[in-house]
């Protein structure tokens, strides 16, 4: 414990309703509080920094997208309904954590995980599995439920009165909401994931991306966030800005090996093409970034590669382009 003999918990902060109610229930409960989030191509930090802000509490963004992308190609327990590893994500997540609680003298850590609230990952088995993978069992602390959850080492140490905890249960938010009113809690977000890996559409952009590019880096799953994404075939895909904003991302975010198709003489989108520099793919790739521009379908446009040479093709616009739509 700290000096002024209050313990000292840092909890894994989403910036949802339910881990800005840790926070504040811990705080009414004397224990000296901060938080930790975590940024990856599949979560921003963004939401538990105006939470954190709103509910002033301490925050440190950890930066773990190249290990957790490890973890998302080849998760030990599977993938849920998507391309979320559920199970193995959390416990990654408190492993993390752990590591910090030692480094900056924690005594324990803490989340907002309600117990029935999602009844995949917040079950009581996979509490306690993923508690046990992380290698944090004797040093979790989940508030908002403890009184309908076994004591937990962390309070038969002492380190938190257990009558001043919760026993949430279930999915209905309105205890929540009540107790966010009398919290003072106003500014939160809607009930969201949040997490990219729980959309179908993103699960198959990446499904797609780690079968044809197992040894994809944090920059191609960057992109998997922006622009149109077409497979064209196993050896090629293509990447189409929607508009000016998103042309200029991918110009920013283009990794190597990233080809770059514009239009000449015709208003028209950015492409990143990956793929063979000559033949049908390269062919189809140009007829589809001067279809989604202002060519009209079976226009023989000029389309520049890499701004050092250039083909022409004959437009294919958006309905001759939906078949290959990740």
């Amino acid at each position: 414990m700290s000096e002024d003999n209050k313990s000292r918990g840092l909890g894994i902060f989403s910036g949802g309703l339910d881990s800005m109610l840790a926070v504040k229930v811990l705080e009414r409960a004397g224990v000296a509080v901060a938080a930790v989030t975590f940024a990856t191509p599949f979560f921003s930090p963004g939401r538990a920094i105006r939470s954190a802000g709103h509910i002033g509490v301490p925050l440190q963004v950890a930066q773990v997208g190249g290990p957790h992308l490890e973890l998302v190609k080849n998760p030990p327990h599977g993938y849920g309904s998507n391309m979320n590893p559920c199970i193995d994500c959390h416990a990654f997540m408190f492993a993390r954590a752990g590591e910090i609680m030692a480094e900056q003298g924690f005594d324990f850590l803490f989340s907002g995980e309600v117990l029935g609230q999602r009844p995949m990952s917040q079950n009581k088995q996979s509490l306690v599995q993923v508690a046990k993978l992380s290698g944090m069992a004797e040093h979790i602390l989940r508030p908002l439920s403890a009184q309908v959850l076994p004591v937990s080492p962390v309070e038969e140490r002492g380190l938190v009165d257990r009558e001043k905890l919760l026993g949430l249960s279930g999915r209905s938010r309105k205890p929540q909401m009540a107790l966010a009113a009398e919290l003072g809690i106003s500014d939160y977000p809607a009930p969201a994931g949040g997490c990219l890996l729980t959309e179908p559409g993103f699960s198959r952009r990446l499904k797609d991306l780690l079968t044809h590019q197992p040894d994809a880096g944090l920059a191609e799953a960057e992109l998997l966030k922006h622009g149109r994404h077409l497979r064209l075939s196993p050896a090629a895909k293509l990447i189409v800005g929607r508009n000016q904003k998103e042309n200029e991302i991918l110009e920013r975010l283009a990794p190597p090996g990233a080809h770059w198709l514009i239009t000449q003489g015709l208003p028209g989108p950015l492409g990143l093409y990956f793929g063979p520099l000559q033949g049908p793919d390269l062919e189809l790739a140009a007829a589809l970034v001067a279809g989604y521009g202002k060519a009209k379908p079976g226009q023989v446009v000029t389309v520049e590669v890499d701004r050092s040479r250039s083909l022409e093709a004959g437009a294919q616009g958006p309905r001759l382009a939906a078949p290959y739509l990740l």
